[in-house]
Formats: C-alpha cells, structure tokens, sequence
C-alpha cells in the first residue's frame, strides 16, 4: 500500500480530522475506497464520510467509526495508506534505472510484487538476471523523474 497522508490532529468534538496529503492531490482521492490505518501491524480500513478541502494538500475529513473527540485522537499523527495508488505508481517507474546507495547502478525496475504489507520490485541487472528489492518509503532514497531514476538502500546481500 502507499502511504498517502498524515493525520495532523483532531478537530472538534465529533470525530473531524485534520489530515495532510503526500505526493496526492486531495482531489485525486476516490472517496469510494478505504483508506487504511495500521493498528498492531494489520491494515484497519475506513471509509470517508465526508472530505472538505483546506487548501493545497490538507483536507477536513470524517471516517467511518471516528465518531468521538477521544476516537480522534487516536488516529492523530497516524499515516493514511490506499492500495489504489499502486496501478498508477507501476506505471510510473516502470523502465526506471535504480541505483543503490552508493550511486551504483543496481538495474531498472521490470515489475512489481504486491505482496501484502511488503511490496517489492522485480529490478532487471545488467546481467539480465532479476532480483527482487523491497520497495518501502523508509528505503527509498530520491528519485529523480526527469533522469528516470531512484536511489534505494539496497539491504546488503541481495544483489
């Protein structure tokens, strides 16, 4: 899943959050589809009720089961994940070159493998062999669209 917002803070007594999005846009969010919350380690859905924008990337949102004060500021500071991205991103990076964090070319990406809760990406080497890297936030360095490249922490021993 990507990570698509931030939720800021609680506001008002009935639930409302202040949320702040990433690299989406507020009105590319398809309020039909959960948005996710990881609780102990598993993904917990919830669906919007309602969604105001609050000016560029912030939007007033209220989700389903968020009803209370205290039930809002449990979600506070917590990252808002959607799996309706990924079709999208695929496109992105696809034919990208990855480098490691060294600056050296790993290879590009050929695919991706959704694995849940763990999506990696299928890089081609130069060699024509493919190797298969966790592709997660933490360990992406930069990417850089005009060059079509990214730069990962590529974990020792899997290339």
């Amino acid at each position: 899943m990507l990570r698509i917002a931030q939720v800021l803070k609680s506001n008002g007594t009935q639930g409302e959050l202040l949320v702040s999005f990433f690299d989406v846009s507020p009105e590319d969010i398809d309020l039909e589809e959960p948005v996710f919350v990881y609780f102990d380690g598993l993904p917990v859905p919830f669906y919007f009720e309602s969604f105001v924008r609050r000016g560029v990337n912030r939007a007033l949102v209220r989700l389903t089961g968020v009803r209370s004060l205290k039930d809002a500021d449990e979600l506070a500071g917590q990252s808002l994940y959607a799996d309706y991205f990924e079709e999208e991103l695929e496109e992105d990076i696809t034919g990208w070159e990855v480098l490691d964090q060294e600056g050296a070319l790993v290879g590009t990406v050929a695919d991706f493998e959704d694995i849940p809760g763990n999506t990696c990406i299928w890089v081609r080497r130069p060699s024509g062999e493919e190797v298969l890297l966790p592709f997660h936030e933490d360990l992406v360095l930069g990417t850089d669209p005009a060059s079509r490249r990214i730069s990962l922490t590529v974990p020792e021993g899997l290339v």
